[in-house]
Formats: structure tokens, C-alpha cells, sequence
């Protein structure tokens, strides 16, 4: 997250709505198994009935368990998540395992930045039209200065507990569905901006579109933060948020990922809670996150992409 792009939830006015692809081989991963294998109880997608049609609803239980994960790998990795570092690729092994086991195609793509190998994890779910792929996304890495938990630890724990109940609920989308947890958003969105430039135009115009999250959890929020572009994205987090009496602002398409993915032609949604006073601080650990915030986020991000996935 660069906060100089999105407003401090104080800072406005509330308002209410009317392949380089490789495979590698991670160190350090025993705990961090041990860790997925609690969280993770769903079978293989071929064995899954068909989704309800309605979404799921997840609770604090599901979603704030990742937090805590990643925050013990920044602990023992020297207190960061950041680009290039051990912190950083025990944090990819620790989803691409929940990923893996809940029946999801999972590839690394690859990418230097600063001399240091950086990797974007990519998750497929089977089925779906090919031609028209729905994105969800969030970046993975922290600042060199803390551990990142609620920038963005808690927009990837509220993405990874979207995809395991897209498996958990055997759900048969219209639009094929594809996750990604981005490296080295924080230097630049360098990994997003290096996985659109090595993808082709055919492949671009595939993607119909690409929704983001980027700070879920934040303490005393005063409004949702709401990417406006792509008029269904909006909908579907505007609606969502108006039915339970939640704000929101418009941020227009600024602040995170998903101006990787509108520099390249494609719409983008998504949205954010905003910056506290531990972004991109040492302070920034699980205790920095409101567990009723991060769950509500997750459930509207659940929420946008059954609604998105349903119809092209």
C-alpha cells in the first residue's frame, strides 16, 4: 500500500451509498505446513458439489489464523515480509500450500527487482470460460521496517479465505476465477507490473476483470474505501456494504495493484480500509487489526466474486 494514494479514513468525508512462470523450492516450509493443515479441510475440486447460489459466509475464525500465520514467519525471518527475503517466500510457501491442497493450479511467476528475486503467486481454480477470467488480487509483501500484517497481510488473508470457500463450496463460476498475491507491491507494484508486461495482448484481453483489495482489517475505520471503475465491481461492493449500513468513499482507481492491471487496458474494482498509524511501522502486527473489520471485508470480497463470477 503507498499512502500518499488513498485518504486516512478520518481524513474525508464518509458518505453512504443510496511467464515467466517457475517452480522453486522453498526452505523453512515444515511449520508453515503444519500450519496450512488446520485451516485447510477441503478436498480436491473434483470431489466438490455444487456451489449454493448464494455466497458463504465466513467467520473471524477463518480469516484471522493466516494473520497470525504470517505474522510468526515474519517473527522468525527478522521481523519482515519484504521483497527478496526469506519473510517474503516462507509468506508464498504458507499460501501456495492452502492453495495446493484446496485444488487450485498454482504457478510462480518469476521476477527481478533491485537484484533480488521476487516471485507473484498465481492460483487457478478449474472451470470457468478460459476467454472470460475474473482477477482477484492482493499484494503479499511488507516494508523492510515491519511485518506488514494489516498492510497487507490482511487483504491476502481475506483473498486466501475467498478462495478456499470458492473450493470448500465446489462453486462452477461462468468466468473462469484467478488469484494472485503480489510481490513487491510495495517498491513500486513492481510484481503486478512485471506479470501484465510478460503476459501477451491475447492474454490481456482475456482478463475481464481485476478486483483488489489492500488493507482490510484497518482500527477505526470510518469508511470502506471503494475503487470506481469497472461499474459491476463498483455495484458489487457499493450494495454490499449499503445493505448492512456501512460508508463508503470513491477512491477513483488509485493506491495499489489494480492500477497495474487499468494501465493495461483492463477494469479494475476492488477496495481498502485505509492507513493507520502503524502502516508501514514496526506496529504493524495482528494486534493492529480489528478482527470484525477484516471479517466484514472478507465477506464483501466473497460476496463481489460470487456475484462477478456468476456472468460475463
Amino acid at each position: 500500500m503507498h499512502p500518499t494514494h488513498l485518504p486516512h479514513p478520518i481524513s474525508a468525508s464518509p458518505r453512504r451509498p443510496d511467464d515467466r512462470r517457475t517452480s522453486f523450492r522453498l526452505g523453512g516450509v515444515a511449520a508453515v505446513l503444519c500450519l496450512c493443515a488446520a485451516l485447510v479441510a477441503a478436498p480436491a475440486a473434483a470431489a466438490q458439489p455444487a456451489a449454493a447460489p448464494n455466497p458463504p459466509v465466513v467467520t473471524a475464525n477463518q480469516v484471522m489464523p493466516h494473520l497470525t500465520a504470517l505474522e510468526r514467519i515474519a517473527d522468525r525471518t527478522g521481523g519482515n515480509r519484504a521483497h527478496g527475503t526469506e519473510g517474503y517466500r516462507e509468506s508464498v510457501a504458507y499460501v501456495k500450500a492452502a492453495l495446493d491442497s484446496a485444488g487450485f493450479r498454482t504457478t510462480l511467476h518469476r521476477f527481478t527487482h533491485d537484484g533480488a528475486t521476487g516471485y507473484n503467486l498465481v492460483a487457478d481454480w478449474p472451470g470457468g470460460d478460459p476467454e472470460h477470467i475474473l482477477f482477484a488480487g492482493a499484494h503479499l509483501d511488507s516494508v523492510e521496517t515491519g511485518p506488514g500484517i494489516n498492510d497487507n497481510g490482511s487483504g491476502s488473508a481475506a483473498l486466501l479465505a475467498t478462495a478456499l470457500e470458492v473450493s470448500r463450496s465446489g462453486l462452477r463460476p461462468d468466468r473462469h476465477l484467478r488469484f494472485a498475491w503480489w510481490g513487491a507491491e510495495e517498491l513500486g507494484m513492481v510484481g503486478s507490473s512485471a506479470y501484465l508486461k510478460d503476459l501477451s495482448a491475447a492474454e490481456r484481453k482475456r482478463i475481464d476483470l481485476y478486483v483488489n483489495v489492500d488493507m482490510a482489517g484497518t482500527k477505526s475505520i470510518r469508511q470502506w474505501l471503494v475503487v470506481e471503475d469497472d461499474t459491476a465491481a463498483n455495484e458489487a461492493f457499493e450494495s454490499y456494504f449499503a445493505a448492512r449500513n456501512l460508508p463508503t468513499f470513491s477512491i477513483g482507481i488509485g493506491g495499489s495493484d489494480h492500477v497495474s492491471f487499468g494501465d493495461a487496458g483492463i477494469p479494475v474494482g476492488g477496495f481498502a480500509t485505509g492507513i493507520d498509524d502503524c502502516t508501514h511501522a514496526a506496529c504493524d502486527r495482528v494486534d493492529n487489526v480489528d478482527p470484525e473489520t477484516e471479517t466484514t471485508s472478507t465477506n464483501a470480497l466473497l460476496s463481489a466474486v460470487w456475484k462477478l463470477a456468476a456472468h460475463h
